[in-house]
């Protein structure tokens, strides 16, 4: 795997799979035992599973941290440096090779299950170390989306997912940041050794990284994300112990973190955006189609060209069109679509008046969605879910809404994060749509399902795909009706707006990579085609422009679990249950689309129903 995909894996679900807070505890994973009616091939199978995220753990610490795993909690982790990368492969390798010495026939359903994401996943792996591949990701270490300054700051600051509950909690705490510090001077290295590649960021990408550093700069000491654990502690540590952290911290701050905070944001100002390029598209970088052919692959589980995703996304595009008319008619404005568009972006009845009111209204849309939950799900989780904006140091380049997993034994919350940022951008009607797909049943009920679920490897409680994570989210969005959702004509255009992102960026990621398109023709297309706000339009774009296929896995996996229960209900007819349907998508953690297409058709023919 590499780094930006490592990264990408801990980053809140508005990127890829949401990230899960650590719990108080420092115990690992138990081996597998051996269960009733498995074969000496099941024992193996899990054995590997287990001895590889073992494995794995060792090597990236800070994804134990997650999922409350303590046992490395004072390593960061040796990441960008050729011995991460050559024992990342050493580790595909061995995975491969082991899973062939397993006959998959003489296992259970749900292990070969287990063993098709597998195999998927390390296959899929693979291929992101081929030279032309590997080179790109190399000399592209960080962005303002993957980079360890979107995600770290918040894990250091005594408010996520790294816990603060003992005296070791807070010295691991200041052995990470040292290392966290080294990495940036790592990531300078390697954007040294993109400019002598050719192989260099878009200048707009550079550009917002600077912003994001000089944001993390002008806290100071005392005002710092990374000063956040000393201005509380827990009655357990003394009060010399807490005059003695709160001097180190802010030592550090000042004379570690805030030095290569400044180090890289020099570097980037006056030695890389220089040389940055104007274009933003990979097709413009040596090795760029391909690259961006295995981003697709990766980011969707399907083997689509390029081509393929921009036709697709045109189609869906001209549909959810269709569907925007009959709202503009139902509420009965007078004009063409393009006006009530701009009527959606501008009139004051759409926009919050505080922050407050933004607050209360998610908190009463989770409550009208619970009230209808037990109709279409007999799963649920019991990691519950609070609601919290979005810290202040990201909001700018952040979503409207994100999420956050809460940890496996339910005792941390998932968090649901609102973005106040440009307030009146932040438009009504699209706030429940957005909780649909964040909160409930969307991130939160998938990703906390997942990690519950002790009888599933690792790999997959705590892994993912984007194109079943995202897609899975945007699915959720599609039961409106069935939660008693979008009832209003604003808030069912708020969620075809919000399809209609999804679909748009099939096109616009496509045609930013592939076609040539430039930002503002990808920001006029979005424009064009959507109520979407000019900030969160630009957001998008420029999303998109820094991590290339992300975008791609919502829509496709959308719609293959549409298509799989639309299968199942013809199949069925009146034994179709959707609370069984759901569990089914839902009971195994985050698979690949041809994985759980598999699955459902044997669902559907052993005649379908509740599990066994």
């Amino acid at each position: 795997m590499s780094v930006k995909l490592v990264i990408a894996a801990l980053l809140s679900t508005t990127l890829a799979a949401a990230t899960v807070s650590a719990t108080a505890t420092a115990q690992a994973l138990p081996p597998p035992t051996a269960q009733p009616g498995e074969s000496a091939d099941d024992a193996r199978l899990k054995r590997l599973f287990y001895d590889s995220d073992e494995a794995s753990l060792k090597r990236n610490p800070i994804e134990g941290i997650f999922r409350g795993d303590l046992r490395y909690a004072d390593r960061l982790g040796d990441y960008l440096t050729d011995a991460y990368l050559a024992a990342e492969r050493a580790a595909i390798d061995h995975n491969l090779a082991a899973l062939k010495t397993i006959d998959r026939t003489r296992l259970t359903a749900t292990d070969q299950i287990a063993y098709d994401v597998f195999k998927t996943r390390n296959e899929t792996d693979l291929a992101g170390y081929a030279p032309a591949i590997l080179k790109v990701q190399r000399d592209l270490p960080i962005d303002h989306f993957n980079g360890f300054q979107t995600f770290y700051p918040d894990l250091a600051s005594g408010k996520g997912g790294a816990p603060f509950k003992t005296l070791v909690d807070y010295e691991n705490n200041l052995k990470r940041n040292a290392q966290y510090a080294a990495v940036l001077d790592r990531a300078i290295g390697r954007f040294r050794q993109g400019m002598s590649d050719k192989i260099v960021q878009p200048k707009l990408v550079v550009t917002n990284m600077i912003q994001e550093f000089d944001n993390l700069i002008a806290e100071g000491v005392e005002g710092s994300t990374f000063y956040g654990p000393v201005k509380t502690f827990p009655a357990t540590i003394s009060a010399a112990d807490q005059a003695r952290l709160k001097a180190a911290y802010a030592k550090q701050i000042r004379d570690v973190i805030t030095p290569a905070h400044q180090r890289m944001r020099d570097f980037l100002a006056k030695t890389y955006l220089p040389v940055a390029r104007d274009t933003v598209g990979l097709s413009a970088l040596p090795g760029g189609d391909a690259y961006y052919t295995y981003l697709i692959r990766q980011s969707t589980t399907l083997p689509m060209t390029a081509e393929q995703v921009h036709q697709l996304g045109l189609s869906e595009v001209a549909r959810i069109l269709k569907g925007m008319e009959a709202q503009k008619q139902a509420v009965g404005f007078k004009g063409d679509l393009p006006a009530f568009f701009t009527f959606l972006r501008t009139d004051k009845q759409f926009q919050p008046a505080s922050v407050d009111q933004l607050r209360d209204g998610y908190r009463a849309i989770e409550k009208r969605i619970y009230q209808r939950i037990p109709e279409q799900f007999s799963l649920t989780p019991k990691t519950t879910l609070e609601i919290r904006p979005v810290p202040a140091f990201k909001e700018k380049t952040e979503a409207g809404g994100s999420y956050q997993g809460g940890t496996p034994d339910g005792s941390r919350p998932g968090v649901f994060y609102y973005n106040t940022y440009d307030l009146p951008s932040r438009y009504m009607w699209e706030m429940e749509t957005l909780f649909l797909h964040e909160g409930v049943p969307g991130h939160h009920f998938q990703i906390s399902l997942a990690q519950e679920n002790t009888a599933l490897p690792a790999f997959m409680r705590f892994g993912g795909n984007t194109a079943y994570v995202e897609g899975w989210a945007l699915y959720a969005e599609s039961l409106w009706k069935e939660l008693g959702m979008e009832t209003d004509p604003y808030q069912r255009m708020g969620g075809l707006n919000d399809e209609m992102l999804r679909a748009m960026r099939l096109v616009v990621d496509s045609g930013i990579h592939a076609k040539g398109w430039t930002r503002d023709q990808a920001i006029d297309y979005m424009l064009a085609n959507s109520p979407m706000a000019r900030t969160d339009a630009t957001a998008e774009v420029e999303r998109y422009i820094a991590i290339p296929g992300q975008a791609l896995a919502y829509k496709i996996g959308q719609l293959t679990i549409a298509r799989t229960k639309a299968k199942a209900q013809a199949a069925l007819g009146a034994k179709f249950d959707p609370r069984d349907f759901h569990a089914q998508v839902l009971d195994t953690g985050s698979l690949p689309m041809p994985v759980l297409e598999r699955k459902i058709d044997a669902w559907i023919a052993a005649g379908g129903g509740a599990a066994k």
